[in-house]
């Protein structure tokens, strides 16, 4: 009795002391300044920190939870410090832990933040609140890098780890903490040399206790990596220029292939190719790349779309990613005038992105002065008959001037040149924007631009952020309502959530080298959407976090008739032990202005323009404990659809085998009846994957995807030996088997053997 009696009083007095300790730490505010001490001489990636400049350096401390509540210091509390050298920029990392075990999927190179322990630096170093650049490590010592676009602020949409460096680094693991050192090369990144303070934070994910803590306080609402909530990285002098900057990156590739389907014999062949980054000013970069291949870029996970609208594929391949923000955000996520997919990639018949051979590409891209950046690109894609594809040359120049403290305007214009229609053909190229009847005539569309201007709005304190452009495109065919404009604004805060925009698409308004619905899908068209949702924090429960929300979508095309309109609410739970749950309830209308057939290439009928639906549909979705080594996620939709009924099941079953690697298997089922003449069908995506890592530089990936929706088959296998920082040799095997519609047939094998080489001159 007595026992029980201690043991609560203990409880008591640890939760009446939690306020007071929180009391006792101090909030580092946004501001704060971490002094930058240059060293005397390199410093040594070993992981114990006994250096004099690690011993005398200035230590960011005092770590304050962001996730699952952001009123308390985190369990174990890190330390970061800096120095530098005239070569590398150094950090060292100091995570206080127990013994329980780290949760780390593998030992592969960029991670998936949110299930690996890390902690990582997410710097500006232009000062400027909008771009820059973050580094992180796991206890195990995987490193991930990437870039940091539209100040931080868009969650994982500012957030692209696809990006690609040389720096290095050492984690050790002790009983009761584990260390890390950076040491990163001023080379290997962009940076203002002149400025005396650059913005810096540091994040730490323990995801074994589900605490996301950072050195700069920050709300719960707001990410703790933006770089509205940062402090301030103090130069006592000014960073060593980097100098002549200038890396090359040869490769060699060798394949073999073989059509089984034509039963013709393997042809192989080689392929050379160079890319350089070549830094202008230690701001500014210059990107050349001379018949690159991407063979060795990871395959899309297919998706079985039952909208009437294309799916957006995220960029992966590394010529496009530095600097991407500032060629690919004007307009809206589905206004895009520039969308870097579209050139050396083409959709075939199965929904497959296919690659179109590319001769070269020039790119200039970054900071000149404090408050401008610009980019320039130039790319040529040669002929590919085989897709209906004319040779084609892409441009595009974007000028991005700051404004207030975190606000900015971009004026632009893309430019997209189909080369050697002089001999067109009828039938032989597919594009029918190219091609226009007048009379007994045939004009030639050669060349479609977009001009226009962006505004982006991001006020100081992250609550209110806006988006308002105007853009006009110019072709061969056509001279008014050739317009795109938009408007967005939202306002953020702890408990609500309140977002609207419009949009506005002129009938002859044509973005061929962009993210645009086609005139086929929408005439020109007035969309917008508004969404409020509320933010509830339960305490002594084991919820962190519940939110409700409602959001109304619409569309008109001219004449004012209403094609499209959606009233949704959604309700979602995020448990303390990472699981969460979610349920919504859509009211959908459709008046359909192009005619459709959502079994496509199945069903018996095509569902006429005109025609209108409208129907209910509820979606649930659970994901379970991610901390697990078996985890989950599940989702349902069911109701109506179109003239019939819809239901979907799809989920993910994950085997985590740590560090090593982890097996994954997904499953997305649809049954649709939609009643005579349409038809009735089941389709059925299957995909299991396998990610294993040997060794911290030997990965293998494995990905099988089979489609019933039209008959395929695809394995794609990868194995990559990082040799050297940046530097690979990739073994890619593919075997794609397609047999819907029957005339597209493929049944064909490929091996790809490539060797990359990072060399600084």
């Amino acid at each position: 009795m007595r026992s029980n009696k201690t043991f609560l009083l203990i409880i008591f007095l640890k939760v009446a002391l939690l306020p007071l300790s929180s009391v006792a730490q101090p909030k580092n505010k946004p501001g704060t300044g971490l002094p930058i001490v240059k060293a005397s001489k390199p410093i040594a990636l070993d992981g114990k920190l006994d250096e004099p400049e690690w011993l005398a350096a200035d230590v960011a401390k005092n770590f304050y939870l962001n996730y699952p509540v952001d009123s308390l210091p985190p369990t174990f509390q890190s330390e970061a410090r800096m120095t530098f050298d005239d070569h590398f920029l150094y950090v060292s990392f100091v995570c206080y832990d127990d013994t329980k075990p780290d949760i780390v999927q593998s030992l592969r190179r960029d991670i998936d933040w949110d299930r690996n322990d890390n902690i990582g630096i997410y710097l500006d170093p232009f000062n400027d609140y909008t771009n820059g650049f973050f580094f992180t490590i796991t206890p195990y010592g995987v490193q991930s890098e990437g870039i940091i676009s539209n100040g931080g602020q868009d969650g994982d949409g500012s957030f692209s780890n696809s990006w690609d460096n040389k720096w290095y680094s050492h984690a050790t693991r002790y009983q009761d903490r584990w260390v890390a050192e950076l040491a990163i090369p001023f080379k290997s990144f962009r940076y203002n040399h002149k400025v005396k303070e650059w913005n810096v934070t540091f994040l730490r994910n323990d995801v074994k206790r589900n605490q996301v803590s950072s050195w700069i306080a920050t709300p719960i609402q707001y990410i703790p990596a933006s770089f509205a909530y940062t402090g301030k990285l103090q130069w006592e002098t000014s960073a060593p220029h980097a100098g002549a900057n200038i890396s090359v990156i040869p490769y060699l590739a060798g394949s073999a292939s073989r059509d089984h389907e034509k039963n013709e014999p393997t042809v192989s062949s080689s392929a050379i190719g160079v890319d350089a980054k070549i830094a202008v000013s230690p701001s500014l970069n210059l990107d050349l790349t001379v018949n690159p291949d991407f063979s060795n870029v990871e395959v899309d996970q297919q998706v079985i779309n039952l909208t009437r609208f294309e799916f957006q594929f995220p960029e992966r391949r590394q010529f496009f990613l530095e600097n991407s923000d500032l060629f690919s955000t004007p307009g809206f996520p589905d206004t895009r005038p520039f969308f870097s997919r579209r050139i050396g990639l083409a959709i075939d018949s199965t929904g497959s992105a296919q690659q179109v051979p590319i001769q070269y590409g020039v790119r200039l891209s970054g900071k000149v002065g404090k408050d401008w950046r610009i980019g320039v690109l130039n790319m040529r894609t040669q002929e590919k008959e085989s897709l209906g594809l004319p040779a084609q040359l892409y441009s595009m120049a974007i000028v991005q001037r700051q404004v207030f403290s975190r606000s900015n305007i971009s004026v632009f214009v893309v430019d997209k040149q189909s080369l050697g229609l002089g001999t067109y053909q009828r039938g032989k190229f597919y594009q029918r924007d190219l091609v226009k009847r007048v009379g007994q005539d045939t004009v030639l569309n050669t060349y479609n631009r977009v001009v226009g201007v962006d505004f982006n709005l991001i006020t100081k304190s992250n609550k209110w952020s806006g988006d308002f452009y105007y853009h006009r495109s110019i072709d061969a065919f056509h001279s008014n309502e050739n317009y795109s404009a938009g408007n967005f604004l939202g306002y953020n805060t702890r408990h609500l959530n309140v977002f609207f925009a419009n949009n506005f698409v002129g009938r002859n308004y044509v973005a061929e080298t962009g993210f645009v619905p086609s005139l086929s899908v929408y005439p020109g068209y007035l969309s917008g959407f508004a969404r409020v949702q509320g933010n509830f924090y339960p305490t002594q429960s084991s919820v962190a976090q519940k939110n409700l929300g409602g959001e109304f979508n619409y569309t008109y095309i001219p004449g004012g008739v209403l094609t499209d309109r959606t009233f949704t609410l959604d309700y979602n739970i995020n448990f303390l032990n990472t699981s969460s749950f979610s349920v919504s309830g859509s009211r959908i209308f459709q008046k359909l202005p192009e005619k459709f057939n959502p079994l496509y290439p199945r069903g018996n009928g095509t569902y006429l323009v005109g025609e209108q639906f409208e129907w209910t549909e509820f979606n649930v979705q659970y994901n379970s404990n991610t901390r697990k080594v078996v985890n989950y996620s599940i989702e349902s939709t069911a109701g109506q659809f179109y003239s019939g009924t819809r239901q979907s099941y799809r989920g993910t079953l994950n085997f985590r085998y740590q560090p090593y690697g982890s097996l994954s298997f997904t499953a997305d089922y649809n049954n649709l009846q939609l009643g005579e003449p349409y038809g009735d069908t089941e389709f059925l995506l299957l995909r299991p994957r396998l990610d294993f890592t040997f060794t911290s530089k030997l990965f293998f990936t494995g990905v099988f995807q089979y489609n019933t929706r039209f008959e395929s088959a695809n394995l794609n296998a990868r194995l990559q030996w990082r040799f050297k920082p940046a530097s690979d040799f990739f073994i890619v095997y593919n075997h794609v088997v397609s047999g819907y519609p029957s005339d597209a047939r493929t049944n064909i094998q490929a091996l790809v053997v490539k060797f990359t080489y990072w060399l600084n001159l």
